[in-house]
């Protein structure tokens, strides 16, 4: 009797299957701190160091601070946390205080509480900072704010100051949003670029230097350790790096994608998402119907975007938030899914959302259903709540813009890092 493979032919197969599955993803990018450690430290050696940072700055499996701090070749001699401190598990907003790492006994000195500048006080026995921190691409993730006034305080102190660069998620380019005309005097609105800006920390470094976006940093001492590999048709899962939340309500690259438009509803009485698994994602209010929203949005034809009905009701998340809005109540509205990430324009596609949502709140509500000073801060236009307000179309609202993200792109081309 004749005995076929078949059977053994598969279970080889499925074995083949399991080792490739359960193999590494290996990066295609290299991150300004990986080359770094390739080269020794090297720019480092000998030097005190102060490190901007928080949980989003890792090298392989190990934290930046970490592998900082074991490494003979420099000396770090302090932490510097941006918004949600330095392990990323405070609420959006929250001041965070000074404190000790109690792994490595160094101190840690907050840039958001009191200070959102190092004093030189702080900086008295540093000889170089170094930023790194994963930014999402938003003109309103307030890293890239952190960034700028810690340049400006090295500055001030003759003190070189090294950016270790990272992608930006969104890639290279995606570009939209008002430019503001004014200095909105908040983390959220400190430079005048669109609200995706589409470059890279490092290139942005080199921006905010280059185009006196503060004071007194003409003679900073700025170095910029490139990525190898990064190019800028890149979005996140293209660069082969597992992605690591830059703060607690970006769990993933797809929340990330859609934040720049979503975060608008940060501007209103409606749920942005926090308190639930999915911030940002999920959008709601009481009064709203998932199912005509829904419908409205995907008769829009967004590109890269499809739009659901979704019911849930925001809770107290630790880690992720704490007190949210709306928090116990049963909510109605979408959740936001993405097709096609490359595709996407997330600040056009929000604008649409907020109009539609804009559109079916009661009138009981309306006349105090906006923060309108933070709206405005966040689109970068004073005549941004206006717009809504009245009813204009969202087409128009992205027409009046154009010719600023046509003029940032010429205007950002010399800073540019990576083709």
């Amino acid at each position: 009797m004749t005995k076929y493979p078949y059977p053994l032919l598969l279970i080889v197969f499925a074995l083949l299957l399991s080792a490739c599955q359960s193999k590494p993803h290996e990066a295609i990018v290299t991150t300004g701190a990986m080359h770094l450690m390739n080269n020794q430290f090297d720019i480092l050696e000998g030097k005190k160091v102060g490190l901007v940072t928080n949980h989003s700055a890792v090298v392989g499996d190990s934290l930046l601070i970490d592998v900082f701090h074991n490494a003979g070749e420099v000396e770090l001699a302090a932490l510097f946390s941006p918004e949600h401190g330095i392990r990323g598990q405070s609420d959006a907003g929250a001041y965070i205080d000074d404190s000790i790492d109690t792994k490595t006994g160094i101190p840690i000195y907050s840039l958001y509480g009191e200070t959102r500048k190092p004093t030189p006080e702080m900086l008295k026995d540093i000889d170089v900072l170094v930023f790194d921190i994963q930014d999402v691409g938003a003109r309103f993730y307030t890293y890239i704010a952190t960034m700028g006034y810690t340049m400006q305080a090295a500055a001030e102190q003759d003190i070189p100051y090294v950016v270790l660069d990272r992608p930006n998620p969104l890639g290279g380019e995606k570009v939209e949003g008002f430019i503001p005309t004014r200095d909105y005097d908040t983390f959220s609105g400190v430079y005048p670029i669109p609200v995706t800006h589409g470059m890279t920390v490092g290139e942005f470094a080199r921006m905010i230097k280059g185009e006196s976006y503060l004071q007194n940093l003409d003679e900073l001492k700025l170095e910029v350790v490139k990525m190898q590999g990064w190019t800028r048709d890149m979005l996140w899962p293209d660069t082969g790096l597992p992605w690591r939340p830059p703060s607690p309500n970006i769990p993933d690259f797809e929340t990330a994608l859609i934040y720049p438009g979503a975060c608008l509803i940060e501007a209103t009485r409606m749920s942005e998402g926090r308190g639930t698994r999915e911030p940002f994602i999920l959008l709601g209010a009481p009064w709203a119907g998932g199912t005509v929203l829904a419908q409205k949005l995907n008769g829009k034809k967004l590109p890269g975007l499809i739009f659901d009905p979704a019911q849930f009701t925001p809770i107290s998340i630790e880690g992720m938030a704490t007190s949210p809005k709306l928090e116990g109540e049963a909510l109605e509205g979408v959740r936001y899914i993405v097709t096609e990430p490359r595709s996407v324009r997330p600040f056009e596609a929000g604008i649409h959302v907020l109009s539609e949502f804009y559109h079916l709140v009661p009138d009981s509500v309306k006349g105090n259903f906006f923060r309108p000073s933070r709206l405005n801060t966040l689109a970068g236009s004073d005549q941004f709540y206006d717009m809504i307000k009245e009813g204009i179309p969202a087409k128009i609202i992205v027409n009046a813009w154009e010719k600023q993200v046509t003029s940032f792109r010429q205007r950002r081309h010399p800073y540019l890092l990576y083709e």
